[in-house]
């Protein structure tokens, strides 16, 4: 029922139930909104977004039931963790994310070149690659660490079947250091992070070097957090699609509880899908929200803007 909002009123009215369920049940989300003296809200705009380094120090969630937990990665100390009460519904998420966007699972080769999640483990985006893998109908679906030999095989083998490969951004470039390689069948993700392997660069200079390398004219991107079910893909220009239940708004850094719909800032999200958690974060993301809903990443916060600085974006 989440994923079959028809409209932006119905996905408001959701949301303020949403709110209201969380703020009865959900103990971290509840004392935090009583501190903003947010116990009732009439519009969207009122409701109040959790800070997302709250799941790095409490446990949120509406109850103490639950089968899995999704840590993030530990690129930045202390890992997030988001407890998952139903992991059903996590995958019905994701599925019908994945599937309105690249058609059905069982129709692709999927890859997934995760080296470093792999190796820390509990991650929800090899837990999601992982069951889009177990879906596909194909044996070559599979993960590849660092075996990059095998994946330039593997990739040179299938140029005339459809083909999409998930991986995380330093591991592709190692790859295209190494490798170059041309299939007009393959669709090629990236899900960010140099993961201190590398150094940072911006995403328009990621998929610059990616074009170059692949030979493509598109590198398309998954957009996720540890501490949401939903995600959201990009097919070009790193411009990310909202969907039924993920929708993004921008607040002011130097007020929280100032919230747009477009426009540039620090990126709020509402996930619809998380109900068992808290659908409604403040992420530490800077981007850019456009009037219908798309959204575009320019960053992240360093420790002063986090703390209450002016950010200053590039006009």
């Amino acid at each position: 029922m989440i994923l079959n909002c028809e409209s932006q009123s119905n996905f408001e009215i959701k949301a303020i139930k949403t709110f209201e369920f969380q703020y009865r049940n959900n103990i971290v989300y509840k004392s935090y909104c009583d501190l903003m003296l947010k116990k009732k809200v009439s519009n969207i705009y009122d409701i109040p977004f959790l800070p997302i380094k709250f799941f790095k120090s409490h446990k949120v969630i509406c109850s103490d039931n639950y089968s899995h937990i999704f840590k993030s990665s530990g690129t930045q100390g202390i890992r997030s963790k988001h407890y998952i009460s139903d992991i059903n519904l996590y995958i019905n998420t994701f599925t019908k994310i994945f599937e309105s966007n690249y058609g059905k699972i069982s129709d692709s080769i999927i890859l997934g070149l995760l080296p470093s999640y792999l190796e820390q483990g509990e991650s929800s985006l090899v837990f999601m690659v992982n069951h889009l893998i177990n879906e596909s109908n194909f044996k070559e679906s599979g993960f590849f660490l660092n075996n990059y030999d095998e994946l330039y095989r593997l990739l040179n083998k299938l140029k005339d079947s459809k083909v999409i490969l998930f991986g995380v951004s330093y591991a592709l470039l190692d790859f295209i250091e190494k490798f170059k390689i041309k299939s007009k069948n393959l669709v090629v993700i990236e899900t960010g992070g140099m993961k201190g392997k590398r150094k940072e660069i911006t995403r328009d200079e990621l998929h610059m070097l990616l074009k170059k390398g692949f030979q493509t004219k598109n590198i398309h991107s998954e957009y996720g957090m540890t501490e949401l079910l939903s995600q959201a893909y990009s097919k070009e220009n790193g411009i990310f699609k909202s969907n039924a239940s993920l929708k993004v708004f921008v607040r002011d850094i130097n007020n929280p509880l100032s919230i747009k719909k477009s426009g540039k800032g620090a990126l709020n999200f509402i996930d619809l899908s998380n109900i068992n958690s808290c659908s409604f974060v403040a992420s530490e993301d800077v981007g850019e929200v456009y009037s219908n809903g798309d959204f575009k990443v320019l960053g992240r916060m360093d420790e002063s803007e986090i703390r209450g600085c002016n950010l200053m974006f590039n006009q």
